[in-house]
């Protein structure tokens, strides 16, 4: 899958990156359980099983999917050990499709649960990338939530469009557990978007 590097004035790279570690600028209204402990992410991640389609279920908004009405799925392919392509897409209320590429490096070869990511490439350099932290996972690879040591933002993905009920419960409670805020996620409209071009 081929990586495209997007270019941006250093103003406006400082500012996407001030907005990423500041949560952009999103609070909780109630502290959960456990939120001040050091977010905990799954064991051990089968880089190779984690790869291919994931379909968003539900996410915490934030600034850099805003515009995004529904459809939203994130794609992984393998580069190199350690280092995967990364594309996010998603359709626009009137129906067009929104996409992101980037790219992901694994930061603890203990587990795989810990990478980074990044939009951004300058000269072939990735200065600006944001923690992805892989926190749940169901045992087939069937599910997988995303999160942030911050725990500002997160993301609930499945390998199909929905999730039934009893295994999203069961997310919301782990999540609860690890000081998240279950509340605060938006389900993602999968059903009633069809993308057309770029």
């Amino acid at each position: 899958m081929q990586y495209i590097p997007v270019s941006c004035s250093a103003f406006v790279c400082a500012l996407l990156v001030l907005a990423v570690l500041s949560g952009a600028g999103i609070a909780p209204a109630v502290e959960p359980a456990n939120s001040a402990e050091e977010l905990q992410v799954v064991e051990r991640v089968d880089l190779s099983r984690y790869l291919g389609k994931w379909y968003e279920i539900a996410h915490i908004p934030v600034f850099f999917q805003k515009g995004c009405a529904g459809g939203t799925t994130a794609t992984y392919s393998l580069i190199k050990e350690g280092t995967v392509g990364v594309v996010n897409q998603c359709c626009t209320s009137d129906g067009k499709k929104k996409v992101a590429r980037g790219r992901a490096w694994v930061v603890d070869k203990n587990t795989n649960a810990k990478l980074k990511v990044s939009f951004f490439s300058i000269l072939g350099f990735h200065p600006f990338a944001g923690d992805y932290w892989i926190i749940d996972l169901g045992p087939d690879y069937e599910y997988a939530v995303v999160g942030h040591p911050s725990r500002s933002i997160g993301w609930i993905l499945s390998r199909t469009p929905s999730l039934p009920p009893e295994v999203l419960k069961g997310i919301a409670e782990r999540l609860q557990a690890k000081g998240y805020d279950f509340a605060r996620f938006k389900m993602t409209n999968q059903i009633d978007y069809k993308c057309s071009a770029e």
